[in-house]
């Protein structure tokens, strides 16, 4: 693979705040890399995906649908709009032929159960059941002082990082056919811990041990639950909340030096969601650069 133009230094992002924006991003991350070759891996299934407008989950949802799957994403309305857009208008390019036409589904918070039932509601309505289910919609908010750290915020974060996925997988669970699969998305922060995001490394810990115990409990029903923890990867979620001077220095922590693409993460995805992965329930891939997880 040729070297990602991430090796280089970034300059500061016209974003103040979450959520973050791709279209907004400067450079523009790569969702799909120039030597991806799919072959039908998805041929026939259905996958929800949510935070599926831009950054890993945008690169996830084009992903599927270059494997053949029909692909319905999850997006926060009305603040990212014109990215749940312009993913669409690609999706409905890389859709195979024997795929449904895929959809975006608005929400204006994730992190309550009605909202995710009627997100589960929607999809089996319009295809009838689930295969594959993407759990990785998230926000952050750097804090590096616990005494300034918001009660507000806390529960903000686990609403939308952990809350969200518990309610998903519950009213989502009963459409998966046997041979499903659920994938959650982590962060190395769950393992390394974060000084700054304290809360945000916290509900990414959970989401360890959620996924977990969820694939004991779905064993017996013949539904895969596994995990993708990234490193750093350029998104907008980092493009919203990182100064300067950390934008230079994003994923030069790693042992490859720098940080990794969204194109780098998303066949992890496609590999757990696929029958290669068969064998596969309650692990954890780390697409982060080399960095050891010890746990």
């Amino acid at each position: 693979m040729a070297s990602s133009p991430l090796a280089m230094s970034f300059s500061p992002q016209p974003q103040k705040s979450g959520p973050g924006l791709e279209y907004l991003m400067i450079p523009r991350p790569v969702s799909v890399a120039p030597a991806y070759k799919p072959t039908e891996k998805l041929k026939g299934k259905v996958a929800l995906v949510t935070g599926g407008d831009s950054g890993i989950g945008r690169a996830v949802c084009y992903h599927f649908a270059l494997e053949g799957a029909t692909v319905a994403f999850v997006y926060l309305s009305p603040l990212e709009e014109k990215d749940a857009e312009e993913t669409l208008e690609k999706l409905l390019k890389y859709k195979a032929p024997c795929a449904q036409n895929p959809m975006k589904i608005p929400v204006t918070d994730l992190g309550y159960h009605e909202q995710c039932k009627k997100v589960i509601e929607d999809v089996v309505k319009a295809y009838g059941w689930i295969d594959i289910l993407v759990n990785n919609a998230a926000e952050q908010h750097p804090c590096p002082n616990i005494e300034d750290l918001d009660p507000n915020q806390v529960e903000r974060v686990f609403r939308t990082n952990i809350f969200s996925q518990f309610f998903m997988v519950i009213h989502g669970v009963k459409h998966i056919k046997e041979g499903g699969t659920i994938i959650n998305c982590l962060s190395r922060q769950a393992y390394l811990g974060n000084a700054e995001n304290v809360d945000y490394a916290s509900t990414k810990g959970a989401i360890v041990t959620f996924t977990r115990g969820l694939a004991l409990q779905l064993a017996k029903r013949k539904i895969r639950v596994n995990g993708v923890a990234p490193g750093p990867i350029w998104t907008p979620i980092n493009a919203s909340i990182l100064d300067a001077e950390k934008m230079g220095d994003l994923g030069k922590d790693t042992p490859l030096g720098r940080a990794g693409e969204p194109s780098e993460v998303a066949p992890c995805f496609v590999f757990l969601a696929s029958q290669d992965a068969s064998y596969m329930t309650g692990q954890i891939l780390h697409p982060n650069g080399g960095c050891a997880m010890y746990s």
